[in-house]
């Protein structure tokens, strides 16, 4: 299964490393590698000179350099097929796969909690027997509902009903941080959990705020928000969460520890979504959706999503570098110049 989507731009990535240390080459394997976040992941690793084996349910993403990477496609709940992938002398595994995207939430919340739940689980067998680190990617999502923002890693999670299947990858990945945790303690394994906050650049499905108003917008359509865009998210350039994720492998002082790896700019939606009219030239109005009316009650908001992230930049020396409207202006660029992907259908949730 493919990754939630994050792309390449020149912020941090491009720029100074946020550390000193001296990088050694190193045995990975990438699950969701053909995804947003893992295509770039995968690039960033190459480019430094790892030896990278992707696993995925799909064929090496369309732009990304995977013909550089030894590619495994399988279900990440096959035992023994990941382990075509998990040999002995991996040194990391970079746990992506996932089904993400709140679209998929209401059309498949079994297969987010069972991917999440069982390809967790698989991944840590396979890099305890095998000895290598593990990161495992998880959410923003895991805070719920909270309304004490910001949140720190350590913050409550405050969710809805079990009825809503609003909850389903929220409590997936919440399962598999436990499991992670878990592995760790009993059994010694080395981990780290980073934690994204809504990741958006180049290559992202055009299912979330960002991609879904650059391609509506693009293509000439009438971009959409939801309950009037009051919402506030915090938006994280893909490069600077690609530098954070592999950051959290490197640093010695990282180990058994989970880190928010997210912008602390609190920005409505109907704010991006104005922005992104501005810098793309966009003529079509503005549709606001009652989600209330539109997808029921399967179907939860959140007024705002904001994390401290004061402990990634304390030990790992990370912070976001990319200014939002950079992020848009390098993403909007990509897009005009990717025909394949302004083709692709509008997946959002409605």
């Amino acid at each position: 299964m493919s990754a939630a989507h994050e792309s390449g731009g020149a912020g941090a990535a491009a720029g100074k490393p946020h550390n000193d240390q001296v990088h050694r080459p190193s045995r990975v394997v990438v699950t969701g590698g053909s995804g947003f976040v893992g295509s770039h992941l995968v690039e960033r690793l190459i480019a430094q000179g790892d030896q990278v084996t992707v696993f995925d349910g799909a064929p090496p993403s369309k732009t990304s350099t995977g013909q550089h990477a030894r590619h495994v496609e399988g279900d990440i709940r096959d035992p023994a097929r990941l382990a075509e992938a998990i040999t002995p002398g991996t040194d990391i595994v970079y746990h992506l796969a996932a089904v993400v995207g709140v679209d998929q939430y209401l059309a498949r919340p079994m297969d987010v909690i069972d991917i999440n739940f069982t390809g967790t689980r698989n991944v840590l067998d396979l890099a305890h027997r095998t000895g290598a680190k593990v990161i495992l990617a998880s959410t923003s999502e895991v805070f719920g509902k909270n309304p004490a923002v910001p949140w720190r890693e350590d913050s409550d999670r405050v969710l809805g009903a079990t009825s809503s299947d609003r909850w389903s990858y929220s409590s997936g990945k919440a399962l598999a941080e436990h499991l992670t945790f878990a592995f760790a303690r009993q059994h010694g394994l080395e981990a780290t959990i980073v934690r994204y906050f809504n990741v958006y650049g180049p290559r992202q499905r055009p299912a979330y705020i960002v991609s879904r108003s650059i391609h509506r917008a693009l293509n000439g359509q009438s971009m959409v928000v939801y309950d009037q865009g009051r919402q506030t998210r915090c938006f994280t350039f893909v490069d600077d969460a690609i530098e954070g994720t592999i950051l959290a492998a490197t640093h010695p002082k990282a180990v058994g520890e989970s880190f928010n790896v997210g912008s602390m700019v609190e920005t409505t939606v109907g704010d991006v979504v104005r922005l992104i009219a501005e810098l793309t030239g966009a003529g079509p109005s503005i549709i606001d959706v009652d989600t209330s009316q539109r997808l029921g009650p399967a179907y939860e908001d959140l007024s705002r999503r904001v994390p401290d992230n004061a402990k990634a930049r304390e030990i790992l020396g990370w912070d976001c570098r990319t200014p939002l409207r950079e992020g848009l202006l390098q993403t909007i660029e990509w897009a005009r110049s990717s025909p394949w992907w302004l083709g692709l259908p509008d997946s959002g949730a409605t």
